[in-house]
C-alpha cells in the first residue's frame, strides 16, 4: 500500500495577571495589542473566507495565539482529554449543526502529515497517530470522510539513507513493532476509510494538476521564485479509495471538473527535536515533508533559514491544527532519534498557530533538556534569538511570511496562553 488577521490596531486589555494552578490557562502579560498582519491593505476577504487557500481564523481567542498542553504517553485517552480542554476555551474540534464553527466535519477529507523520515524516536509516535484517528472516526456526526497518513521523507536521508517509511520495524511507540502501516490496517480491518500514502514514492515525478488533465501521482511546481529563495512544490496524488487530492487545492471532482478545499483539513504532527543544520524541528520545520527537493535543486531546504518554511505554508495550505508530538523529544542528536538519546516527556501540544507553538516548545520543553547534554546548543536553539543560524532567526523570517498573507502568527508572549498539561 502507498505508502485573520484583518483588524484595525486596538489595545485589547486584558486581566493585570492570571496564575491559576496546573491545567489552567498561564498569561505571561498585562495585556495584549492586537495589530494587523505586517503586509498592509487588508482586503475585503482578508479573513480567509473568499481564498480557499487562506485558513479560517487561526486563533480560538481574539488576539492570542492558544497552546492546549496535555500530559500523556501516547496510550491513554490525551488525546480526548486534549480535545476537551480545547473545546473548553471554544476551540471546536468537530464540526455539527450546533458547532458549525469546528475544525473538522464529519464528512472531510483529513491529511495527518508526519514525520516519517527517521526510524525510532525520530518518527511521529504512532500510539499518538492511531488516538487522533480514533478521535476522528468517533464524531459525534459518524465519520464518512477520509483519512490520510503522509510525508514526503524525500527519498533520501533517513534512518536507511532511501528517504521515509510507513513501515518501519522500530517505530516510535510503546510497542516499538507498531508502524504506520499498523494503525492503517486496523482502521481499515473496522472499515474505515483510512490510508498511508508515502510520497517518496513519487517525489521525483513533475506533473500538473487534475484541472489540466494530468491524473498521474507527482509533485507540482510553481515558476515563482519567491523573496526566501524557494520554490513552491507540493503533492498531487490519488488515494487508494479513488479520492483525488491536491496538496494545494483541495478535493478534485472530475465529473464537476471542480477543487473542493475546504473539504481538505491538514493536522501537522511532527516530533519535537533537534537539528543540525537549522536548530529545532516542530510544526514549522515539519513542512520540509510537504514540497519535492529533487525536482526544485534543494532550494526549499537550503533556504529553510531564510524563512522558506513559511513560504511553504502561507503558498500551500495551512494546517486546520498542529499537534506537537513531545512524548518522547529528540534534545540532542536530531534530526534521527535513537532509543537511547530520547528524553520521555510524556506530553502533547496543539494549536492553530504553528509559530507560537514552535516557539513555546522550544524555549520551555527542548531547550531545557538540551541543556543538559554535554556540548549540546541550547542556546541556538532559543526562539529569541536574533542571529543568524540561530532557531529565533529562522523562525521570525518565517513568521513573517505568513504575515504577508495576513495569517495570524506570533512570537510575542504576551500573545501566547499556555492551557493545561501541568505547565
Amino acid at each position: 500500500m502507498k505508502e485573520r488577521a484583518k483588524n484595525p490596531a486596538i489595545i485589547i486589555f486584558l486581566p493585570v495577571l492570571i496564575l491559576l494552578a496546573a491545567g489552567c490557562a498561564q498569561r505571561t502579560q498585562v495585556s495584549v495589542t492586537a495589530n494587523p498582519a505586517p503586509g498592509g491593505g487588508a482586503s475585503e476577504s482578508s479573513d480567509g473566507s473568499d481564498d480557499p487557500h487562506a485558513p479560517w481564523q487561526n486563533q480560538s481567542e481574539e488576539g492570542v495565539s492558544v497552546i492546549f498542553v496535555e500530559n500523556t504517553d501516547g496510550t491513554d485517552d490525551g488525546v480526548t482529554r486534549l480535545i476537551r480542554s480545547m473545546q473548553s476555551r471554544g476551540l471546536e474540534f468537530y464540526q455539527t449543526a450546533a458547532s458549525p464553527n469546528g475544525l473538522f466535519a464529519s464528512g472531510d477529507v483529513v491529511l495527518l502529515k508526519i514525520n516519517s523520515q527517521w526510524a525510532e524516536r525520530g518518527g511521529t509516535n504512532t500510539d499518538l497517530i492511531r488516538g487522533v484517528i480514533q478521535a476522528l472516526v468517533d464524531h459525534p456526526g459518524g465519520f464518512t470522510g477520509e483519512i490520510i497518513i503522509a510525508d514526503n521523507g524525500q527519498a533520501q536521508f533517513g534512518s536507511q539513507g532511501r528517504g521515509g517509511s510507513l513501515s518501519w520495524t522500530n517505530a516510535n511507540s510503546a510497542d516499538r513493532r507498531q508502524s504506520v502501516m499498523h494503525v492503517v490496517r486496523y482502521f481499515q480491518e473496522t472499515g474505515k476509510r483510512v490510508t498511508g500514502v508515502l510520497w517518496d514514492e513519487f517525489t521525483g515525478v513533475r506533473v500538473q494538476e487534475f484541472s489540466a488533465g494530468d491524473e498521474t501521482n507527482g509533485f507540482v511546481v510553481g515558476d515563482t521564485r519567491h523573496s526566501t529563495g524557494t520554490e513552491v512544490s507540493y503533492p498531487k496524488f490519488t488515494t487508494e479509495y479513488g479520492t483525488r487530492i491536491s496538496f494545494k487545492e483541495g478535493i478534485w471532482n472530475a465529473n464537476t471538473r471542480t477543487y473542493d478545499s475546504e473539504k481538505l483539513k491538514v493536522i501537522n504532527m511532527p516530533v519535537l527535536k533537534s537539528h543540525g543544520l537549522f536548530q529545532v524541528t516542530g510544526a514549522v520545520k515539519a513542512y520540509m515533508g510537504v514540497p519535492s527537493t529533487r525536482l526544485t535543486n534543494m532550494r526549499v531546504h537550503n533556504n529553510v533559514g531564510n524563512g522558506s518554511m513559511g513560504t511553504m505554508m502561507a503558498e500551500t495550505r495551512m494546517p486546520a491544527l498542529n499537534i506537537l508530538d513531545m512524548i518522547w523529544i529528540g534534545p540532542s542528536g536530531g534530526p534521527g532519534v535513537s532509543y537511547s538519546t530520547a528524553v520521555q516527556m510524556n506530553k502533547i501540544a496543539a494549536s492553530t498557530d504553528p509559530v507560537a507553538l514552535d516557539y513555546w516548545a522550544s524555549k520551555n520543553i527542548l531547550m531545557p533538556e538540551a541543556a543538559k547534554f554535554p556540548g549540546g546548543r541550547a542556546s541556538s536553539m532559543n526562539p529569541d534569538g536574533t542571529q543568524p543560524g540561530t532557531f529565533g532567526y529562522w523562525l521570525r523570517l518565517s513568521m513573517n511570511e505568513l504575515h504577508k498573507k495576513e495569517i495570524w502568527a506570533t512570537m510575542n508572549e504576551a500573545e501566547i496562553v499556555v492551557v493545561g498539561g501541568g505547565v
